[in-house]
């Protein structure tokens, strides 16, 4: 692909993915609530959420999306739920300053990437990026194999570069608090901020 087609969706997507929406407000609620350990495998899950949009909006599935609205509803759905269920969490979590380094469970690790794709999947935001924005930045029908490549590989690294900037941030201001009642306070407002990624997925 052209370099000036690149440079321009490397431009956008990174303004529509620093831009605060349900995912950000998800990761950042996480390494509140549980520390920068549970970051990676939640992001990693909106990342390839992200690489699942592009291959269909590369590949002329839009007209398939549509026609299969409702399996992505459930999708959304389950993705809301799920955030709700962490946000519970966070609210009921224990305050003892050890469970700042807890460390996640492999099975944990495979939850959160679930969390993170399935959220991605159902993110109004992240669909009306890649089905309605993108076809005006490129010129998808002409987007080969090598094409996409270049394109995913540059979501990969802005993506990355954005949330790993949002988690350092999150991670950053816990560390800041370490009594029980500065960590409870945390945990509320993660678990708050959760809650409302999953409001505003369910309701979009």
């Amino acid at each position: 692909m052209e370099l000036a087609a690149l440079v321009l969706f490397a431009g956008t997507l990174l303004v529509a993915a620093a831009s605060p929406g349900p995912g950000i407000a998800a990761l950042v609620a996480q390494v509140i609530g549980k520390g920068a350990h549970s970051a990676p495998a939640f992001a990693a899950g909106l990342i390839l959420g992200d690489l699942v949009w592009l291959a269909v909006a590369i590949l002329g599935l839009a007209v398939v999306a549509q026609t299969f609205h409702a399996i992505f509803l459930v999708i959304k759905y389950a993705g809301a739920a799920y955030l709700v269920y962490l946000a519970y969490r966070m609210w009921t979590a224990p305050v003892e300053a050890r469970n700042v380094a807890a460390t996640v469970r492999r099975d944990g690790r495979l939850r959160l990437f679930c969390a993170g794709l399935a959220l991605t999947l159902g993110n109004p935001k992240v669909v009306a990026f890649y089905l309605a924005l993108l076809p005006s930045l490129i010129d998808l029908p002409r987007v080969g194999l090598l094409g996409y490549v270049e394109l995913a590989s540059i979501s990969v690294v802005v993506l990355t570069v954005v949330f790993g900037a949002y988690a350092l941030a999150a991670a950053r201001a816990r560390a800041m608090f370490r009594s029980p009642r500065a960590m409870r306070l945390l945990n509320r407002t993660g678990g708050t901020m959760m809650a409302g990624a999953a409001v505003a997925v369910a309701t979009k």
